[in-house]
């Protein structure tokens, strides 16, 4: 007999069935614009960041007048960001580096810093192999065994650096480890695959409840990936603080080609926060943070996630490309080293710069890798808005641009 966890279904409101596209971020959580793939099969039409652009009003600002900050739970910092728990973006170091830059540095707790003593060896190897064994390889330096003690002493490490402390398991490994990471003093505790569900059904294991394990735990508690609205409501239903917003769209990933599996993120990141102001109508009140989680590779992204309605991003490759960054240029996840199904891979992103610079500026490049919320500061000063929130309402239009 499969059992699932006890998720009470409920389907949303019916959609409208629209011919056109309305303005603004929450027209596109709305609409259906189904397209006739065959006669057997129809498909809603859905938006990337290159399909959507940003329109000017009325009102301009300074700037310097500009608030980008971000407060979730009891966690108030600078920057509306989350850095991505990935090997070659956040290492103890890195993850202080930019809590102490105004963002949340992600540790991923399963990674070659909660497996080896020192992996700087690894780390150089990685960078040094040839495409052709690159997978093979990162499998077996991956198999070595997680050690908890590990997960203890990385945790502390960057808490005596006196910044939020974040982790992040995969749903697989929470069960196992989760108590370690909340004994560590964790104060954001993430909980990130490739697809979360609120009801994973197994016939093979009892499955994580994340709704009794959320209402036990006595911190706040990240989870995702989510894609659709129903999904997502789903996961809010469970307590969570934020949802994280995306299925296999960062630069490293291929579960489009090994899975047959993509979410445009505009529409997704539309779909959640509709799923978002409706969950705040049902609890009467309580908000859930939406963070877009893939796709936000450049500044541009990041300010079209945040006008399609996410209060934050959580960024990969766009920080690792940081000179500080454990990867060397090199970026990757954990599906890229997956055992039986790898659906990720080693990318080459190169450097572009320090992490201040590639957050803060001063840039030197114009294609939107440096001073990425310096730009979020000009596009929200520039259409008039003042903080974060006020932005999500900026009107958006699907552009048949796309840049090369």
């Amino acid at each position: 007999m499969a059992r699932s966890t006890d998720i009470a279904a409920e389907a949303p409101p019916a959609c409208r069935r629209n011919r056109h596209i309305a303005q603004g971020p929450s027209s596109l959580a709305g609409v259906t614009h189904e397209i006739e793939i065959g006669r057997g099969k129809r498909g809603r039409r859905a938006y990337s960041f290159d399909d959507v652009a940003v329109v000017p009003s009325r009102r301009t600002r300074d700037p310097e007048e500009v608030s980008v900050g971000w407060q979730i739970d009891a966690y108030y910092v600078d920057l509306p960001l989350l850095a991505a728990p990935m090997d070659s973006v956040m290492s103890p170091a890195t993850a202080i580096q930019l809590g102490q830059l105004g963002g949340i540095g992600v540790l991923d707790l399963e990674g070659l810093w909660t497996r080896y003593e020192d992996p700087e060896p690894l780390f150089a190897e990685i960078a040094e192999l040839p495409a052709s064994g690159a997978t093979e390889r990162m499998q077996e330096i991956y198999s070595a065994p997680i050690i908890p003690e590990l997960i203890t002493q990385r945790l502390q490490q960057i808490r005596d650096a006196g910044v939020t402390v974040s982790g992040s398991l995969s749903p697989q490994r929470t069960q196992e480890h989760w108590r370690t990471v909340v004994e560590a003093g964790v104060d954001l505790f993430v909980i990130r695959g490739t697809t979360v569900s609120a009801e994973h059904v197994s016939g093979q294991a009892e499955p994580l409840n994340l709704k009794r394990f959320i209402y036990e735990l006595d911190v706040p508690v990240i989870v995702g990936g989510a894609s659709t609205y129903t999904a997502a409501l789903h996961l809010m239903r469970t307590g969570a603080a934020g949802v994280l917003v995306g299925f296999g769209g960062g630069a490293a990933h291929t579960t489009r080609k090994t899975l047959g599996i993509h979410a445009p993120m505009a529409s997704a990141v539309a779909d959640v926060a509709a799923a978002r102001r409706d969950y705040l109508d049902e609890s009467g009140g309580r908000y859930v943070h939406v963070i877009a989680d893939g796709g936000v590779g450049r500044s541009g992204d990041l300010v079209k996630a945040i006008a399609c309605g996410a209060d934050a991003v959580m960024l990969g490759a766009a920080l690792a490309r940081a000179d500080e960054a454990p990867g060397k240029g090199w970026h990757w996840g954990p599906e890229a080293h997956h055992p039986q199904l790898p659906r990720g891979e080693r990318v080459q992103v190169g450097q572009v710069g320090t992490m201040a610079e590639i957050l803060n500026g001063p840039g030197t490049k114009a294609d939107g890798t440096v001073n990425l919320f310096g730009a979020l500061r000009r596009a929200m000063a520039t259409t008039g808005y003042s903080d974060v929130k006020e932005f999500q309402r900026v009107e958006v239009v699907v552009s048949p641009y796309h840049p090369r």
